[in-house]
């Protein structure tokens, strides 16, 4: 018997088929970020420095500088990933041929038209973000902001990205989630926080009028708790992004990303909350330590438990749009993109070989004890096992193998930049 036919067996005996759960997985689509390749710095903004509360940290040697480097630093992290992938974008990703550089309430299909041929080669989808950070026009304010023509410029930004993420889904014949996050805040106690975000209220409101297919295009409203620079308050707040995510159900839908609540605060926990009320969501997952510091994800409990609730309340079939988030700049970018990914897609391997009915029926019957001992026990499966002929059949190295071909491509490329 080989060590595949060994575990299949095994998880058959807990009541798991490993053949559905691997041909699942597969076929979930999760959407990687660009902004690790190049410690989200962009492509229309040279020179500009990070603002919002968000910090990269760290000198790796080796950064994309530009299209092409991202693209084919993208391309050697892809290779080691299992499942189906897409690629997030930032509008400050546009590509401008020929020194035709526009502002971003400018920018217009065009300028992802590069990007459009490059998921098209690779069989990828695309999600966009607007890039409400890193602009002299950042006052520091952007949505919420009280000066009309500053407030007026974004706005221009978030219709253009409307436009872009419309472009992008029917090119490439895949829904495109478009979140509005900003860092609007204010480092110490403010005098007034109703007046921006009733701003922000607005602003958002105009973004969204613009016109757009609400099956191909999902607009997202994403919160945040604090940053660097905005310690005392943020516009756009928990609270805030949710309600207006339920007042407006009709043309967007709430993300959430791990890193933007109270350290002592669970996404894994909201997930199903926001499942009661929403029929659909999405994720952006991360590690924060301590705040919102975007550390490499690891297969460690939080992401599995957030992967448990994905697939208990059935978000696998499209109810959950998965991303991830994070930038670390003092380690090999691509090695960061690679074994964050994967260690995503062993979290969403686990959930899959986990008998969540016969859990949930022990649950139901208080039956707790048994519970206990259940899901001790299942922490001992050979779930490695598994994991290895998964990435097997999607064609990419197993554990142990793929590192190297990290720093092949290192010396061979990084290096010499």
């Amino acid at each position: 018997m080989s060590n595949y036919e060994y575990a299949k067996t095994s998880y058959a005996k807990s009541g798991v088929d490993t053949e559905q759960a691997m041909a699942t997985l597969r076929a979930v689509p999760v959407s990687l970020h660009c902004w690790q390749g190049d410690d989200v710095l962009g492509f229309d903004q040279k020179g500009a420095g990070l603002t919002g509360g968000i910090q990269t940290t760290g000198n790796y040697p080796g950064r994309a500088s530009t299209p092409a480097q991202l693209m084919a630093d993208l391309d050697q992290a892809l290779s080691l990933c299992p499942g189906t992938k897409k690629i997030n974008l930032h509008a400050s990703y546009g590509i401008f041929e020929d020194g035709k550089w526009v502002d971003r309430d400018q920018i217009e299909p065009k300028h992802f038209s590069k990007w459009v041929q490059f998921c098209k080669e690779r069989g990828l989808g695309a999600d966009f973000n607007p890039t409400f950070f890193g602009h002299p026009k950042c006052d520091p304010l952007t949505l919420s902001s009280p000066d009309e023509k500053t407030r007026k410029f974004w706005i221009d930004h978030g219709k253009a990205c409307i436009r872009i993420s419309q472009y992008l889904a029917d090119e490439l014949g895949q829904p495109c989630v478009m979140n509005i996050w900003t860092g609007d805040g204010f480092k110490d106690i403010p005098a007034d926080r109703k007046g921006p975000r009733e701003r922000y209220r607005d602003s958002i409101d105009q973004i969204l009028s613009e016109p757009y297919d609400f099956t191909k295009v999902k607009p997202c409203v994403e919160s945040k708790v604090f940053g660097i620079g905005v310690e005392a308050f943020t516009a756009g707040s928990s609270e805030f992004s949710l309600l207006y995510a339920a007042m407006n159900r009709d043309k967007c839908i709430p993300l959430m990303d791990n890193g933007h609540y109270h350290p002592t605060e669970a996404v894994s926990d909201k997930i199903p909350a926001l499942l009661a009320f929403f029929p659909e969501i999405a994720l952006h997952i991360t590690r924060p330590i301590r705040w919102d510091s975007d550390h490499v994800v690891l297969f460690d409990d939080e992401t599995k438990e957030i992967c448990k609730e994905i697939v208990r309340c059935g978000g696998l079939n499209g109810s959950v749009n998965i991303a991830l988030d994070y930038f670390d700049a003092s380690i090999n970018r691509i090695a960061a993109w690679a074994v964050g990914y994967r260690n995503l897609q062993k979290a969403l391997l686990s959930a899959l070989l986990t008998p969540h009915e016969d859990l949930k029926q022990l649950q139901d019957e208080s039956s707790f004890t048994e519970l206990m001992i259940r899901q001790e026990e299942l922490k001992t499966m050979p779930f490695g096992i598994v994991w290895d002929e998964y990435c097997r059949r999607c064609g990419v190295p197993a554990d142990g193998e793929w590192f190297c071909e990290v720093k092949k491509y290192e010396a061979q490329i990084l290096e010499n930049r």
